[in-house]
């Protein structure tokens, strides 16, 4: 028979005024990190729409969190090994994809291309003026070419008209 694991104690994290902890977990080295509706607290407040990506690897229990950035710049990167993150995991899964509004990709040569990707903080549902624009390049593409940049402004002014910007 398998026991009902016991959710961790709850950290002393300071969320922002009007947020609750939702989920937390503790790291290795003792420290704790945690989520509300809002933002993601490593302890500093990342809202959700700026986090890019989150990826769990289960072999040395390591979170890595990467932020939203702008091209040309390393992207803040977070590292967090972590003691029984499981509703942690499934709150960062759940408030990344619901800050994520639209993804599109265009290709500019062959397969590589670029993405435009609409982003909000999960909790607003104002309209689409509140919407965060950002241009994703594959490697290799050069965001200085001018075809480059001729493809990302037409998909985004294509993006912009299928939310209702146009």
């Amino acid at each position: 028979m398998r026991r009902p694991t016991r959710r961790p104690p709850r950290p002393d994290l300071p969320v922002g005024s009007g947020e609750r902890l939702l989920a937390w977990a503790h790291t290795t080295d003792g420290g704790a990190v945690g989520g509300t509706r809002d933002a993601f607290y490593l302890p500093e407040r990342l809202p959700w729409e700026q986090v890019e990506a989150a990826d769990w690897d289960v072999d040395t229990t390591t979170l890595t969190v990467t932020e939203v950035g702008r091209w040309g710049e390393v992207r803040p990167r977070h590292r967090l090994e972590l003691d029984d993150p499981d509703r942690l995991l499934q709150l960062v899964r759940e408030r990344v994809t619901a800050s994520v509004v639209l993804v599109r990709h265009v290709p500019v040569d062959g397969r590589r291309g670029l993405r435009v990707v609409a982003r909000r903080a999960p909790g607003r549902l104002d309209g689409p003026d509140d919407l965060a624009w950002v241009y994703e390049f594959d490697a290799g593409v050069d965001p200085d070419d001018p075809a480059v940049r001729l493809a990302a402004a037409e998909a985004l002014a294509a993006a912009r008209a299928e939310v209702g910007l146009g």
